[in-house]
């Protein structure tokens, strides 16, 4: 990873970073909402809240592909400032539900995964944006730029969700997540216009081909994939009955639980404040191995919870989960950008999506039902011998290899 440069990015990319903080701010002060608001409010189990974490991420394995293939046909602006306004919407329509007396866990899982399809649009149209409005040589302090805010919203939005549903309650979280959408909105909105690219038009299922072939034909790009796949299906496995871990087994209060998932974003802040400096000390490939190996720790740590039950053990688990899968995302971003042609970069986000943020309603609902069938312990020794598989999947591969980004390119 290059070293940053202190001369300011261009005004479109600050433009993004707004947005992205505004967007990640909204979206995980709702994630932490929903499920809060299903089992204090709906009195829903860890099964119930594992089928609602399945609903909310169902839109990533469903819409990725499709939107990839909408970002390299059409205006990657109008994308995004049109599903982020849907995301407003729907946050919007839960709080109206509340007052009417009409909210129940159906109405909260649809409109979850009508506001999902907004961080779909975004995740998969923002990679393939940034590389028009920043030299390739500032892609990776652009990146990290984007994971420093996503960062920020992962400390802050579940603890501020989590308290304001404590102490005021489930409407004005959803309020204050609707407001921030709508500030994205507009920050998206005065984006340099960006039209459709020229040319004859393809055929869909050829360019969807052809994105497929580019990725598992690719040696440092198909191993990233399949850690990645392996790392969010054990992650939703265990984030699929957290909540209801933390207040029916562990005790937590509403507040408590926004506590710990705000570590986990602390924990991002200080993964990508870091990184630079271990970039610095270590090889490219060391870099992107140390995210896989902090989720082993991690889910360790947590496993060792049902015998000892603390926050502190807790909190240090999601600092864990957090600081080195940050460092992961902004290395392995900035590869997949630095080796995929710009024509194809929403084609490539969109199938490394589906088949990573896919995988989160595929480990929810397998959270949901060995939660169900077999017991929250089984949950997480499940998740733990996954993030093992993980750590096993990249370490064999040519990327610990890569001295540094040079090589791959």
């Amino acid at each position: 990873m290059q070293s940053t440069d202190m001369t300011p990015l261009p005004m479109a990319f600050r433009r993004i970073g707004w947005s992205n903080l505004f967007a990640q701010f909204s979206e995980q002060i709702a994630l932490a909402a929903a499920p809060l608001a299903a089992v204090l409010l709906l009195a829903a189990g860890p099964a119930e809240t594992g089928w609602l974490q399945t609903a909310q991420t169902l839109p990533f394995l469903l819409l990725s592909i499709p939107a990839g293939l909408m970002v390299d046909r059409a205006s990657r602006r109008r994308l995004m400032v049109g599903t982020e306004a849907l995301r407003a919407v729907s946050l919007l329509a839960i709080p109206l539900l509340l007052a009417a007396g009409s909210l129940n866990l159906t109405w909260l899982a649809l409109l979850g995964a009508l506001g999902a399809i907004g961080t779909v649009c975004y995740s998969v149209a923002a990679p393939a944006f940034v590389p028009s409005v920043v030299p390739r040589e500032r892609l990776a302090d652009a990146n990290r730029w984007l994971e420093l805010a996503r960062s920020a919203a992962y400390a802050g939005g579940p603890a501020l969700g989590g308290a304001l549903v404590g102490w005021i309650g489930v409407s004005t979280a959803y309020g204050l997540a609707a407001g921030l959408s709508i500030l994205a909105v507009l920050m998206l909105s005065g984006l340099p216009k960006d039209e459709a690219p020229s040319g004859p038009r393809r055929d869909l299922l050829h360019d969807l081909k052809e994105g497929a072939r580019f990725v598992a034909g690719h040696d440092l790009l198909r191993p990233i994939l399949m850690t990645a796949v392996f790392f969010n299906v054990s992650w939703f496995i265990f984030q699929a009955i957290y909540v209801a871990y933390a207040v029916q087994n562990l005790g937590l209060s509403a507040t408590q639980v926004g506590f710990t998932l705000g570590i986990y974003g602390a924990g991002m802040i200080v993964g990508a404040v870091l990184a630079p400096a271990i970039a610095k000390q270590v090889t490219f490939g060391t870099l992107i191995l140390l995210g896989p190996f902090a989720g082993l720790c991690a889910a360790g740590v947590m496993f060792a919870t049902l015998w000892m039950p603390s926050v502190y053990l807790v909190a240090a688990s999601f600092f864990l989960f957090g600081v080195g899968p940050i460092i992961w995302t902004i290395s392995t971003m900035t590869l997949r950008q630095a080796v995929t042609p710009n024509a194809m970069l929403g084609r490539v986000s969109a199938l490394i999506m589906t088949a990573t943020f896919g995988a989160r309603p595929i480990g929810a609902a397998i959270g949901a039902s060995v939660a169900a069938h077999l017991g929250i312990a089984a949950c997480l020794g499940l998740a733990a011998t996954g993030f093992l598989v993980q750590l096993l999947v990249i370490g064999f591969s040519r990327v610990p290899k890569l001295r540094d980004i040079s090589e791959a390119v």
